[in-house]
């Protein structure tokens, strides 16, 4: 069983087992819940940044760029 001890701030460090299992990292979201004595703690939503970069975007017009995709589905307003 992982282990993890708080500090005098009422902080704590996940163990790195578990954010490998769980795929954490810096900027995630931790849910804590209270049920009975018991805290379960479960991953929120991630971190968006953590996409930055995984996009490449280059030059061009946002605009033309949805024009074109509803051309695409069919879906270009009349």
């Amino acid at each position: 069983m992982a282990r993890s001890t708080i500090t005098s701030k009422g902080q704590t460090t996940v163990p790195v087992e578990i954010r490998r299992k769980l795929g954490l990292g810096p900027g995630d979201i931790l849910h804590w819940e209270l049920t009975e004595g018991t805290v379960r703690i479960v991953p929120g939503e991630r971190s968006f940044l953590r996409f930055r970069g995984s996009i490449r975007v280059g030059r061009g017009s946002a605009v033309e760029d949805v024009r074109q995709a509803r051309s695409q589905r069919g879906t270009e307003p009349r």
